[in-house]
C-alpha cells in the first residue's frame, strides 16, 4: 500500500521467513519483467507462474481458456502458484488474477513476501495493446474490460501484499532499485 507521502506502506508481518518474493499484479503491471531484473539482481531463481503452467500443459493459456473456461484455468493457476510458493529464495511472477482465490491469496501472503505492482488502466492498455495473448482482452473495449477488472482485483491485491510500488513504463531498474532499497525488501533478502 501507498502512504500519503507516495511510499510504499507494509501491511503487516508475513509469518513464513522462506526468502521467496511474489509479484501480484494486473496483466502488464510489469511482473515478469521487474522479476527477472529483481532475481538476477538478489542472484536467485526466478519463476514466471504463467510461464510454468504453459510448460507443463504444452499449451497456451489462450488456449487452455479456449478449451476449459477461466475456471479450468484458475484451478490450474491455484495448484501452480500452490506448488511455487513452496520454494525457498526465489522470485515468483503470478498471474493478474491469482487474488481472486481466498486460499490463494492466504498461501502467498503466508508464505512469501508479497509486493504488488500497480499500474493504471491506461498504462495497462497501452503495454497490451498489441498482445492478443491476453484472453480477458479479447473484447470490442479492453480498456472498459481493464478498468472492470482493476475494480474487481485492486482490494485483492491491497489485502494480499506486504508492500505496494508503483510500476511505471520509464525503466523497470529504477523500479527494482527502489524495491531493493526498502527496508523491508533488504531484511527479506539478507535476514539478520
Amino acid at each position: 500500500m501507498q502512504g500519503d507521502d507516495g511510499m510504499p506502506q507494509e501491511s503487516g508481518p508475513s509469518e513464513a521467513q522462506s526468502g521467496l518474493l511474489i509479484l501480484i499484479g494486473m496483466m502488464g503491471a510489469g511482473k515478469s519483467t521487474v522479476g527477472r531484473l529483481l532475481a538476477r539482481s538478489i542472484g536467485c531463481d526466478f519463476v514466471d507462474a504463467d510461464r510454468e503452467i504453459e510448460a507443463r500443459s504444452g499449451v497456451s493459456i489462450s488456449t487452455i481458456f479456449e478449451l476449459e473456461g477461466e475456471a479450468g484455468f484458475r484451478k490450474r493457476e491455484a495448484a501452480m502458484v500452490d506448488e511455487l510458493s513452496c520454494r525457498g529464495r526465489a522470485v515468483l511472477a503470478t498471474g493478474g488474477g491469482v487474488v481472486l482465490s481466498e486460499a490463494t491469496r492466504k498461501r502467498l501472503h503466508d508464505r512469501g513476501l508479497v509486493i504488488y505492482l500497480q499500474a493504471t488502466a491506461d498504462e495497462i492498455a497501452r503495454r497490451t495493446a498489441n498482445d492478443r495473448d491476453r484472453p480477458l482482452l479479447q473484447t470490442a473495449d479492453p480498456r472498459a474490460r481493464i478498468v472492470e477488472l482493476l475494480r474487481e482485483r485492486e482490494p485483492l491485491y491491497l489485502q494480499t501484499a506486504h508492500l505496494s510500488f508503483p510500476s511505471p513504463s520509464a525503466n523497470p531498474r529504477r523500479l527494482v532499485k527502489r524495491i531493493l532499497e526498502d527496508p523491508r525488501v533488504k531484511a527479506w533478502i539478507d535476514p539478520p
